[in-house]
This record gives structure tokens, sequence and C-alpha cells, in this order.
């Protein structure tokens, strides 16, 4: 049994095993732990969120996202989110404390790797876009790479890539020679001549979403990939599952939008993606009409460390599945609760408590 190491306003007891990283600073500067009331600053373990704990009500003018979400004068402890950024767009939300309500509402449910077994496949784009920026067909990722080429924006692990292994390219001829990529790839898949791996339904994926369904709990799928590459993914697992069109059948639908290039309109979607709190947000509010002083009865499944942030920073319970990075990540602090696999999690969710 792990003992707590400490506790963080709005997450409660963290173990001491959470993966998360003690800082002496936020990486932008703006507080100290030990300075202007900040009592701690800690880092998920692969740096793109720092929880910043206040003893007392913040008064420094940090930016938030403000509104009724934010921490009102003389609330107290508090902690303020802190999503880095690689294109230089930081932001700081409020941490709300999320205590999950049963019976469950709805599901927030992510679409790469938790819905569908795709995130070797995109890794993989990612690994052919870095090979070409830098001319060497036989350019291959690290383990340690993986956190940063998955869950994130394409600019953000493309950014991440030209950082670390081409620092001489630009962001604008990834993006290029990224959609060069996707595109002949999506098409060979659409012909049957692509790869027959790319995209699988997660296993119990099926008999997860129909017991919801049996449930009356609303579901929704929220993604931080492209509409033109998410969209078909789960046109295809549904085409295998026999689940006919996943418009009918979710209740909601969000995906990052449509890509920005040069001489073409772009949606907003790559400076707002998980882990910041909006898709997910968007998804319980708008697509599902639930208001935030009920998002307690709401819960986010997902297995990427950026996925769980943003359904944690969007104030929701959170459902964590093995398999993917959030232990690599350094986020397992920020669910309620970690599931082997879809079966387990629907069983807990659909525990009466």
């Amino acid at each position: 049994m792990t003992t707590p190491a400490l506790s963080i306003p709005g997450l409660g007891p963290v173990a001491a095993d959470s993966g998360l990283v003690p800082l002496p600073a936020t990486s932008d500067g703006r507080f100290r732990a030990g300075a202007d009331g900040v009592r701690s600053i800690y880092a998920t373990g692969d740096r793109k969120v720092e929880l910043v704990s206040f003893t007392h009500a913040t008064t420094s003018g940090a930016a938030t996202n403000g509104g009724a979400n934010a921490p009102a004068s003389g609330s107290g402890a508090h902690t303020l989110a802190c999503v880095t950024s690689a294109l230089g767009y930081p932001a700081y939300y409020p941490l709300h404390l999320a205590e999950l309500r049963r019976p469950v509402r709805a599901v927030l449910m992510d679409l790469d790797g938790t819905s569908v077994r795709s995130e070797p496949f995109w890794i993989w784009i990612i690994e052919q876009t870095t090979a070409a920026l830098l001319a060497d067909p036989g350019f291959r990722l690290e383990d340690a790479d993986l956190p940063f080429v998955s869950g994130h924006s394409v600019s953000e692990h493309l950014r991440y890539c030209i950082d670390k292994y081409a620092p001489a390219a630009s962001l604008e001829d990834a993006r290029a020679l990224y959609f060069r990529h996707t595109h002949r790839e999506m098409q060979a898949i659409l012909e049957g001549r692509g790869r027959a791996d790319a995209f699988v339904p997660a296993p119990g994926l099926k008999e997860f979403l129909l017991a919801l369904k049996t449930a009356g709990i609303k579901i929704a799928l929220v993604t931080s990939g492209l509409h033109e590459k998410a969209y078909p993914e789960i046109v295809a697992a549904f085409r295998v599952l026999g689940l006919g069109d996943p418009r009918a059948f979710y209740d909601a639908i969000i995906t990052a939008g449509f890509p920005l290039r040069r001489g073409e309109v772009g949606t907003l979607g790559e400076l707002s993606p998980k882990p910041h709190p909006w898709l997910y947000a968007e998804a319980a509010a708008v697509g599902l009409g639930i208001p935030f002083d009920q998002r307690e009865s709401v819960v986010g499944v997902e297995d990427s460390g950026a996925g769980v942030c943003a359904i944690r920073i969007a104030g929701f319970p959170t459902v964590g599945l093995e398999g993917g990075n959030i232990r690599q990540s350094g986020t397992a602090a920020l669910c309620h609760h970690l599931a082997p696999d879809l079966p387990a999690a629907l069983k807990y969710i659909l525990n009466p408590g």
C-alpha cells in the first residue's frame, strides 16, 4: 500500500510514486515555491502540466480561464494548473475538486488508444515525417520520445521532433510533409492497399458502448485528432463492430477541427487540444448540455497523460486505462481510477457505489 507523500488542493492525497516531479519554479518563471503564497509546484512526468498550489487566494494576476470557474477571493488553498506549450502559448487553469457522484449521467471517451488502437499508426506517420525532414529513410524514434508524439496536437508532436532531431527544419515544412504522408496513407487504406492494422477497435469496445446505452448513459467521443484523421478511424471501427453510423450512435463527437494550410481556411485546434480542457468541456457543456455544476456525474475515459490532464482540468472525474502512457507520463495521480481495460472501466462506471 502506498503512503501519501503530499496533498494538492483540488487533487487530494498524492502517493510518493505518483510520477509528479517537484519544481522550484514554473517553467515561465511566474511562480516560485515558497514565495507569494505558493506552497508547492509539481509537474507531471512529461512536464506538460505544472500544478501550482497556493495557501490562500491568488492575487498575483496569473492568467486563468476566468469567469465563474476561477478561484474566488478568500477561497483559501487552491491549485492552478499550467498547461505548457511548445508553441509559446501556455495557459493557467484552476484545478477543481472532482468527486464522482453516482449515478453516472455521461461518459466522455477518447478515440486513439481508448476506443481505437491507432496510436502506433500515427506515431509511425510522425516518424516518417521526421525521416523525410532528415532525408534519412532509416530514422527511428526512441522509446523516450513516445510521451511527446502521442496525445497532443500535430504541431506539438512535430515541434518536439524538430527541436530534438531536426533543429534546422521549420514547422511549416514539417506540417506539409506530415499531411502529405497522411493523405497518401489514408487514401491507400480506403482503397484497401494500406496498413490493415491501422485502425483496430479496442477490445471490449462494442460491449462497453452498448452497456452504456442500455444504462441510459450519454456518450461523447472526444479527440485531439484533426477531423480528417479522426473521423475515418471511428467509421472504420464501427464498420468492423457493426454499429452503423457513429454520428447516429454518439450523443456528441468533438474533434480538433480542420488543419490550417496555405491557401485554405482552418479551425482552432492546434493551440487548444489536450491537455487543455476545452475539447472535453465543450463535449459536456455544449454537446451533451450538462452544466459545470453537474460535472461530477460525468466520467472521462482516457489512456494518455495529455487526455487525463484535459479531463481533470475540465473538472471531471477521470478513469485511466492501462496500456497507454499514463504511468510513463507521470499523470496517474490525476486519475480517480486506473482500469486494465474497457470491461474493468465499465464495471467501475456502472458500480452503484
